[in-house]
């Protein structure tokens, strides 16, 4: 009679038995690293990766186990180096990184960090990108008086920066790298040696590349806000800047997007952008709010 019922209840000897067989077979350990991209954090003027502990502590609470690397390279002064310099030596330190990670890591780009890290995915034919996420960048150039500003450039003012700025002396500078002036706009596109370039607005034997390296991100997450108090205008986060009479034409309205010189209108062809504007934040706390990390950017650290 034994034998019968449990031939025909086999699931009671199974419960039964299963404490024991748990206690027979080795621990599994947990493992999140599996479950999350790689995250790249890449800093901004004067900044250096102390600045990113908060932001790390975040992404260790809500993924744990994700491997972040914020990257040591030109911090403080350093960070007013030409920015195709940087763009080579962040792109040393990110390509043994990319390797490790063959379904792709995800890229936080703080301010001018932001113009960083497009120039490496413009630069570079075999990045596995996923989400590159801009944290408050001057994505169209700066046109403010800041104080980063007057501490570099004591005696000028926006109106008469460009006269340092659109000079090969002035574009040893990181800042006048992406330096917009919207009163001498031929100037800008002769002198740039940054901006005008990665943005496709002047013609270079590298602008067909380039693109196509551009449109191998799986994401671009533009982040910034109307308090961020530095970048000028603050919708130059967002690819819009002011015209000649600076008023502010938005993304859709700017040639290059028109255009299509780097990929936007692709990208947003294929639904690829994300704009997450917010309010209330000053420029040196977009890496250190929650609400906004929880809002803009935990959602794409997939």
């Amino acid at each position: 009679m034994l034998g019968l019922w449990g031939q025909r209840f086999p699931s009671v000897w199974v419960l039964l038995l299963l404490p024991f067989l748990q206690l027979l077979l080795p621990a599994v350990p947990a493992s999140h690293s599996a479950s999350y991209k790689p995250v790249i954090v890449v800093h901004g003027l004067f900044d250096s990766s102390y600045s990113f502990r908060h932001l790390l502590e975040y992404i260790n609470e809500t993924h744990p186990g994700t491997v972040v690397t914020v990257l040591d390279l030109f911090d403080g002064r350093e960070s007013l180096r030409p920015l195709w310099e940087q763009v080579q030596g962040f792109r040393e330190a990110v390509v043994p990184i990319m390797a490790k990670a063959p379904e792709g890591v995800h890229l936080i780009c703080y301010s001018q960090g932001g113009l960083v890290c497009r120039a490496l995915l413009s630069v570079m034919d075999d990045h596995n990108v996923d989400s590159f996420i801009s944290l408050s960048s001057p994505q169209m150039g700066q046109y403010g008086d800041t104080d980063y500003l007057k501490w570099l450039f004591p005696t000028s003012m926006r109106s008469n920066l460009y006269r340092i700025c659109y000079s090969p002396w002035g574009q040893e500078f990181s800042i006048c790298n992406y330096w917009h002036d919207p009163h001498h706009d031929d100037l800008y596109l002769n002198a740039s040696s940054f901006l005008a370039l990665i943005n496709g607005e002047r013609d270079h034997p590298n602008a067909t590349a380039w693109r196509k390296n551009f449109l191998r991100v799986g994401r671009l997450v533009l982040i910034g806000g109307p308090d961020d108090g530095v970048i000028t205008p603050w919708q130059s986060s967002f690819f819009g800047f002011y015209d000649a009479n600076e008023t502010v034409l938005e993304m859709e309205e700017q040639l290059v997007y028109l255009r299509d010189s780097f990929g936007l209108k692709t990208l947003l062809a294929r639904g690829a952008i994300v704009r997450c504007p917010m309010a209330g934040i000053v420029h040196t706390a977009w890496h250190s709010n929650r609400t906004l990390y929880e809002t803009c950017i935990e959602p794409w650290l997939s």
